[in-house]
C-alpha cells in the first residue's frame, strides 16, 4: 500500500509538471514599443491590451507583456526593437511611425501590429495598404484633414492665411501637410509650411508665425502635439484659431478638431494581434485598417473659443465633446 501511494504521488509530481509546461508553452509574449508619453498614443496602448483582453489574453494567465516608452527618442526605439526580437517575443506592437520602422528593421519573422501610422505603405513598412505581403499588418491613425479645413472656415471665415505646424523628418506629417495644403488652396487661403526638426522649437515657430498667419493647423504630428501647450499659449495670446489632428490636444488648450479616436484604433490593432497570436491570420494577408467614420470625433476647447471671442455653431455642438 505505501509503494502504491507513493507511485500515485510520484504520477501526480509528473502530471503536474507537464501541465506546468503546457502553461508556459501556451503563453504568449508580446513586446510593446511605445514611441513617446503623450495622450494619444497612450489611448492607442490602452485600446490594444483591452481589446486582447476582451478576446481572451488574460495578462499572467495566457499573455505577458514586455512595455516599453522610448520617451520620444529614435535610438531608444532601436534598442527596444532589438531587446523584444532577441528576447523572442511572439508578436511586436508598434505605437507611431519610428517605432513601427525600428522594429521592422530588426526582424522579418516576427509578427508586427502596428497603430498611429499614416500611410503604411508611403512608409515602406509594407508592400501595400490592401496586400502587406511581409510581417507588418496595423491601423492606420490617417485623420480627416480635409474635413478638419473645413471646420476651421466654419469657425473663422475670415481667415486669408493658415501655416501648417508639422516635423519636417515626419513622412506622414508631411503627407497631412500636403492634404491640407491642397484643401486651403483651393479655398483661397495662403498657406505656409511651418516646420520643425526638435521639441525645443516648437514655441519659438510659434512666436515666428504672429503677424504672418491668421491661424495654424497642427495635424497628427507627435513632436508638435507632444508641445501643443506650448503653441497655443502663443497662439491664444495673439487671437490665431488652432485646429487640430485630435481631441487631446483641445484637451491641452487648441480651439477644436474632428478626428479619429486614438483608443479606437488601438482596439483594432488589438484585435488584429489577437487572430495573429491564435494562429487564424498572418500580416501578410491582413490589409491595413482605418477607423470607421462613426468613431470620428468632434471637440472644442470652450475656454478658448471665449478667448478667441469664436461663436461655435449650434449643429456643431450637437455631437461634440467639450472641453471647460
Amino acid at each position: 500500500m505505501k509503494k502504491l501511494m507513493m507511485i500515485c504521488m510520484s504520477l501526480l509530481m509528473v502530471i503536474g509538471l507537464v501541465a506546468c509546461d503546457d502553461d508556459t508553452e501556451g503563453m504568449k509574449k508580446v513586446g510593446i514599443i511605445q514611441y513617446a508619453q503623450h495622450p494619444a498614443l497612450d489611448q492607442a496602448h490602452d485600446g490594444f491590451i483591452d481589446a486582447l483582453k476582451d478576446e481572451g489574453f488574460e495578462e499572467g494567465k495566457n499573455i505577458t507583456f514586455d512595455d516599453q516608452n522610448a520617451q520620444g527618442e529614435g535610438s531608444n526605439a532601436e534598442t527596444i526593437a532589438d531587446k523584444l526580437v532577441n528576447d523572442g517575443n511572439d508578436l511586436i506592437y508598434a505605437i507611431a511611425t519610428p517605432s513601427a520602422i525600428a522594429a521592422a528593421q530588426k526582424t522579418t519573422e516576427i509578427p508586427i501590429v502596428i497603430s498611429a501610422v499614416t500611410n503604411p505603405e508611403d512608409s515602406k513598412l509594407v508592400k501595400s495598404n490592401e496586400k502587406p505581403g511581409g510581417n507588418v499588418t496595423g491601423v492606420s491613425d490617417l485623420t480627416p484633414v480635409e474635413d478638419q479645413i473645413d471646420l476651421l472656415v466654419k469657425l473663422a471665415p475670415e481667415v486669408k492665411s493658415v501655416a501648417v505646424m508639422y516635423t519636417n523628418a515626419e513622412r506622414n506629417s508631411e503627407l497631412q501637410y500636403e492634404i491640407a495644403k491642397k484643401a486651403l488652396e483651393a479655398k483661397g487661403i495662403k498657406v505656409e509650411a511651418a516646420t520643425v526638426s526638435e521639441s525645443n522649437q516648437v514655441q519659438q515657430v510659434a512666436e515666428s508665425l504672429v503677424g504672418k498667419v491668421d491661424a495654424i493647423y497642427v495635424p497628427t504630428d507627435n513632436m508638435v502635439s507632444e508641445s501643443i501647450a506650448n503653441v497655443v499659449s502663443v497662439t491664444n495670446e495673439h487671437n490665431m484659431p488652432t485646429i487640430v489632428g485630435e481631441i487631446a490636444m483641445v484637451e491641452k488648450g487648441a480651439l477644436a478638431t474632428y478626428g479619429i479616436n486614438y483608443y479606437d484604433i488601438g482596439y483594432l490593432a488589438g484585435k488584429q494581434a489577437a487572430k495573429i497570436l491564435r494562429g487564424e491570420a498572418e500580416p501578410k494577408d491582413m490589409p491595413i485598417e482605418y477607423s470607421s467614420e462613426d468613431k470620428l470625433e468632434m471637440g472644442f476647447n470652450e475656454s478658448t473659443a471665449k478667448k478667441l471671442g469664436i461663436t461655435i455653431p449650434e449643429e456643431l455642438l450637437k455631437e461634440a465633446k467639450i472641453v471647460k
